[in-house]
């Protein structure tokens, strides 16, 4: 059997989240790596400049891999839109290459250039997305074309040259913190003591609550908020039809999935009762028509954000499994509150 990317990314996986640290040897490049990282960190808020006139919300995480940071990010906009604000969404475009940057984005955008996660995110919210691999010339452009009046930056925990006001860290309920250490041995990006400074930690995989979590994979903040993935409907990846999710009961599915944690997308697959034959791609993968194929009668079902770098060459049978995030009422009136004093001080 051939060792494939997605292979090499599992196995590492496997020894990051399980039991122990079998990479412990590897413990001197974690070192290296957590300087050089605090380097840059300390360099980059050195050379930040002002805070900009409008509130800043920053989603990322201090893990390696998918945790959910993207769904939470269209809901965070969705409650802003509904409570009255204009967000604009910033984001690296991880997986894209531009011609040019700032890059504004819709729903329509070539993922190649975009990268797959701001289109996905253009298309299923409507709001204004802005990529640029430097957070702040994205958030100066949006500034300067009087795009919005609050900003949404996806997956820039550790981009310290933005300016933020709030920040929030997401995590998958499962995987947790891993094993607790640094790249390469385990999985974190920085130390768990980084979640000291943030506002609000997101559980992905843990029933919304009426009230906060007090502590979880053995760290404790005063704001932790369970949220739950719930699909909601079937879209063709060509033609936009949709059908409603309980059809996958009992039918026999191909599943595709290139993101960060796709096991956790097969089990929700199983979840709807589908008989489910894997396949799994490196996070951020380029599919091409021949990755879909599939037998006889199976349909191909895949995530919204591999749906969008596939519209152009996928079969009939191909579907996107369409989630939306679901969080406390307590978390939303929480966070627009949050944003609302924001704003109040910025203008006072």
């Amino acid at each position: 059997m051939s060792f494939t990317p997605a292979a090499a990314s599992s196995l590492v996986e496997r020894l990051w989240y399980g039991s122990g640290r079998p990479l412990r040897f590897l413990a001197p490049l974690a070192w290296l790596y957590r300087t050089i990282a605090e380097h840059r960190r300390r360099a980059a808020w050195q050379a930040r400049e002002a805070s900009l006139p409008v509130p800043v919300v920053v989603v990322g995480n201090i893990t390696a891999g998918g945790t959910g940071k993207s769904p939470l990010t269209a809901w965070l906009v969705s409650e802003l839109v509904s409570a009255g604000w204009q967000p604009v969404i910033l984001s690296r475009g991880y997986g894209g290459k531009a011609g040019q940057y700032p890059l504004e984005v819709d729903g329509a955008s070539a993922p190649s250039e975009a990268g797959d996660e701001p289109v996905m995110l253009a298309a299923s919210t409507g709001c204004p997305v802005v990529v640029d691999p430097d957070r702040r010339r994205a958030a100066d452009h949006a500034l300067a074309r009087k795009l919005g009046n609050v900003l949404v930056c996806d997956d820039g925990l550790q981009h310290y040259r933005l300016p933020r006001d709030l920040e929030i860290a997401v995590f998958d309920q499962r995987r947790g913190i891993g094993n607790g250490a640094l790249i390469p041995v385990g999985p974190l990006r920085e130390p768990v003591t980084r979640l000291d400074s943030v506002d609000f930690v997101i559980v992905n995989g843990a029933q919304p609550l009426a009230q906060p979590m007090g502590e979880f994979a053995g760290f404790e903040h005063e704001a932790i908020h369970g949220m739950a993935l719930a699909p909601t409907v079937l879209v063709n990846v060509r033609s936009n039809e949709s059908r409603p999710v309980e059809d996958l009961r009992g039918r026999t599915v191909r599943a595709v999935a290139g993101i960060g944690n796709p096991e956790r997308f097969f089990e929700t697959l199983r979840g709807l009762g589908a008989e489910v034959r894997e396949s799994a791609f490196p996070d951020h993968h380029r599919f091409r028509e021949a990755d879909l194929a599939a037998d006889g009668a199976e349909l191909i079902v895949m995530t919204a954000k591999d749906a969008v770098k596939c519209r152009a060459f996928a079969p009939d049978n191909a579907w996107s499994l369409v989630v939306e995030a679901r969080l406390s009422d307590e978390f939303r009136e929480t966070f627009l509150d949050r944003v609302r004093h924001c704003s109040e001080q910025i203008n006072s």
